[in-house]
């Protein structure tokens, strides 16, 4: 579904990303783990086009949308749900859900209102309501909800756990494996690494710009360097105060 090879990108000269290489199967959920300021959310935003890459290629389906617009890559059924949700919040909650049908133009649509009331009931109780006033937990709802109704065929999250309660969190991740299981093939980042590794099929670990780990979920789940470095809380104090 997904194939990128020796990436590179940056912010005004300055380089994040250092020879990133990644595959997504069709099909699979897979998560980027690493410390604060590794450029997670920057290799997001190169592969769905809000961000310009200086090398290498990402393919979706075969197909090089490196250096393509935003709103096509989108419309090819790639879509990112992005870090802070990014909602309209002078708009109602239906509204917000509503505007997500613009990316399909016309792609058949791949989940209607009724299939994302039954994975987050709260958005048809809210539906008439101001998308500002709603929870953070149901905002990101009404986020991940909203690209849905664009048809993606691989969907990006940015850290869709942020700011949520445990509860809220796992409830989010457990709406996103069933809509794994039922085939859509998804990418994440995700500050929780040990909720990501459990959620999903493939992992990588990104540090510093440059993948340093990968392999099946379960695997890096148990890696003694991984569970040191990125699992533990010494770890992850240490990997708190990393330079962006």
């Amino acid at each position: 579904m997904l194939e990128i090879s020796n990436l590179h990108a940056g912010y005004s000269g300055n380089a994040v990303l250092h020879g990133v290489s990644i595959n997504v199967a069709r099909g699979d959920m897979v998560t980027i783990i690493g410390p604060n300021g590794a450029g997670k959310s920057t290799l997001l935003n190169c592969i769905s086009g809000l961000l310009g890459i200086t090398g290498g290629t990402i393919k979706l389906e075969g197909r090089d949308i490196a250096g393509e617009d935003a709103y096509r890559i989108s419309r090819a059924g790639l879509l990112q749900v992005p870090e802070g949700r990014q909602i309209l919040g002078e708009l109602s909650v239906l509204e917000n859900l509503q505007l997500g049908v613009t990316a399909l133009h016309g792609r058949k649509p791949t989940h209607d209102l009724r299939r994302i009331y039954a994975l987050f009931p709260i958005l048809e109780e809210r539906g008439r309501q101001r998308a500002g006033s709603l929870s953070g937990g149901q905002q990101q709802m009404l986020a991940i909800g909203r690209a849905l109704m664009g048809g993606p065929r691989l969907l990006l999250l940015d850290e869709p756990s942020l700011g949520l309660s445990p509860l809220l969190a796992k409830t989010v991740l457990a709406a996103l494996g069933e809509l794994n299981r039922e085939g859509l093939t998804i990418l994440l980042v995700e500050q929780n690494a040990r909720a990501a590794l459990r959620a999903t099929n493939h992992g990588f670990v990104l540090e510093q710009g440059r993948i340093v780990h990968q392999g099946p979920s379960a695997d890096l789940a148990r890696d003694p360097d991984v569970i040191a470095h990125y699992l533990g809380q010494a770890g992850a104090s240490a990997k708190a105060v990393a330079p962006t």
